[in-house]
C-alpha cells in the first residue's frame, strides 16, 4: 500500500470514529429539549436527538457543531476518491453490481432489522406500554421509515450509479474532470476558493428554505435537503481527484497543501468562528439582523467545510502516511462495519446510563468507549462469519460444478475495504 493510500485509509478510520463520537455525545449537549419528544407525533424530532439525558456539557455542543458542519462532506469526498480507478478496473456493469451488493444489502438489513432494535429504547422513553409488541405496533404505524445513519449508504449507491452511467456514456470524461486539478498541488488556496464558490452556489439558496436538519425523501430514502448538493459535489471532487491520480495534484504528499498543513489547520478554526459567531448572535440577540447574519453564517459553513476537508487531508498526508498502532489500524480495517453497527450500541448504552448519577463528560466517554468496542467486535464477528460462508460457498460450488455466485456475494458484502 502506498503512503498516500495508507494516509487516506487512516483518515477514513478517524472520520468514522468522529461520527461515532458525534452520535455518542449528542445525548449530552446543552442545546437539547428538556424532555424526550413523543414517539408518534410529527415531525418525529427523536430522529435527530434520539436519547435526551438530563446531564449536559457545553463542550459537547461545540464538538458536535464542529463535526456536523463538515464530517459527511469529508465522507463523500473520501468515498469518491477510488471510484474512477475502480470503474476503469472493473467496468461499469461489474462496478455497479459490486456497489449494489456491498452497499445495498447492508442498507436493507440496516433499515429493516438493525434500526428497529436501535430505536426501541427511544420508544421506551415516552411509552406507557414499553413492551416490544407495543413498540412494533407503533413502529409499523409510523408514516416514515427511519433509517438512521443508513441514509449514507443509499445516497452513496445513487452517486456511484451516476458515476457508472457517466463512465459508460463517456469513458474519457475522467481526464476532463481531472484537468482543473493539474495546478492544485502548487495552488491549493485557489482551488479551495473554487470549491467554496461552487458549494456556496449549491447551498445558500437551499439554506434559505430548509434548516440544516430538515430531511426530505420517500420511505427510507431520505437526505438532508440543504446539504445533499454539497455531498454530491464533494463526491464529484473526490472522483475527479481519483481520475487525475489521487497521489498527484491536490493530494500530492510533497505539494503545498501538505507543506503548509499548519496554516490550513489555523484557517479551518478561523472559518469555524465565521459560522459560530453569527449563529450565536441569531440565537442570543433578538434584535440582531437575522437575514444578514444567516447569509454570513451559511457562507462561513461552506468555507469551513472545505477548509476542514483540505486541512485534514493535509495533516494525514503529513503525519499518517505510515503504519499506525495495531489498535488504530484494526479500526481503520473495520471502519465500514463499525459505522454499520454503531448507532445500535450508542443508543442502547445512552439509554442504560440515563438514571445513573454520572457527569455528562463521564457518560459521553463511557458511551463512546462502549460503542467503539462493541461495534468493532460486531464487525470482526460478521467478517469472520462472511469469510466462513464464502469458504463454504466456494467448496459447495466446486463440488456441484455450479458457478460460485454465493461466494461472490459474501466477498462483496465483507465489512472491510
Amino acid at each position: 500500500m502506498s503512503a498516500v493510500s495508507l494516509a487516506l485509509r487512516n483518515l477514513r478510520g478517524v472520520a468514522i470514529l468522529l461520527i461515532l463520537a458525534f452520535h455518542c455525545f449528542s445525548a449530552y449537549i446543552v442545546n437539547q429539549p428538556a424532555q424526550a419528544p413523543p414517539f408518534d407525533l410529527a415531525p418525529y424530532e427523536w430522529r435527530a436527538m434520539p436519547i435526551i439525558d438530563s446531564e449536559r456539557w457545553l463542550g459537547f455542543d461545540l464538538f458536535c457543531a464542529f463535526q456536523f458542519l463538515y464530517l459527511m462532506q469529508l465522507m463523500f469526498f473520501l468515498s469518491g476518491l477510488f471510484v474512477w480507478p475502480s470503474l476503469q478496473r472493473r467496468g461499469a456493469s461489474k462496478f455497479i453490481w459490486h456497489r449494489l451488493v456491498r452497499l445495498g444489502v447492508p442498507f436493507v438489513v440496516g433499515v429493516y432489522l438493525v434500526m428497529p432494535v436501535a430505536f426501541y429504547p427511544v420508544f421506551r422513553l415516552t411509552a406507557i406500554d414499553p413492551s416490544w409488541s407495543a413498540f412494533w405496533l407503533h413502529w409499523d404505524a409510523l408514516p416514515i421509515t427511519p433509517s438512521g445513519p443508513m441514509w449514507f449508504l443509499w445516497f452513496l449507491i445513487a452517486l456511484n450509479g451516476a458515476a457508472a452511467l457517466l463512465y459508460r456514456l463517456a469513458p474519457g470524461i475522467g481526464s476532463l474532470l481531472a484537468r482543473p486539478l493539474a495546478g492544485a498541488a502548487a495552488w491549493p488556496g485557489r482551488f479551495l476558493l473554487v470549491v467554496v464558490c461552487v458549494t456556496a452556489v449549491a447551498y445558500l439558496p437551499l439554506a434559505a428554505i430548509y434548516t440544516p436538519w430538515k430531511w426530505v425523501g420517500v420511505g427510507p430514502f431520505e437526505v438532508q435537503a440543504a446539504f445533499a448538493p454539497q455531498y454530491a459535489l464533494y463526491f464529484l471532487l473526490g472522483l475527479a481527484i481519483g481520475a487525475h491520480g489521487y497521489a498527484q495534484g491536490l493530494l500530492d504528499p510533497h505539494g503545498m497543501l501538505v507543506r503548509r498543513w499548519a496554516v490550513w489547520v489555523a484557517g479551518t478554526f478561523l472559518a469555524f468562528f465565521l459560522w459560530v459567531i453569527p449563529t450565536a448572535l441569531i440565537v442570543k440577540s433578538p434584535g440582531a439582523p437575522v437575514a444578514m447574519l444567516q447569509v454570513v453564517g451559511d457562507l462561513g459553513l461552506v468555507i469551513f467545510a472545505a477548509a476542514a476537508c483540505f486541512s485534514l487531508a493535509a495533516v494525514f498526508l503529513r503525519f499518517a502516511a505510515v503504519g499506525w498502532p495495531p489498535v488504530v489500524d484494526t479500526v481503520s480495517e473495520n471502519a465500514y462495519g463499525i459505522y454499520f453497527f454503531h448507532y445500535l450500541f450508542a443508543l442502547w448504552v445512552q439509554f442504560l446510563l440515563l438514571d445513573l448519577a454520572i457527569p455528562a463528560i463521564g457518560k459521553g466517554l463511557i458511551v463512546f468507549a462502549a460503542t467503539v468496542t462493541l461495534s468493532w467486535a460486531a464487525s470482526v464477528l460478521v467478517n469472520r462469519l462472511l469469510t466462513a460462508g464464502r469458504t463454504l460457498a466456494v467448496r459447495a460450488a466446486v463440488l456441484s460444478g455450479a458457478p460460485p455466485i454465493a461466494a461472490g456475494l459474501f466477498s462483496a458484502t465483507k465489512f472491510s475495504d
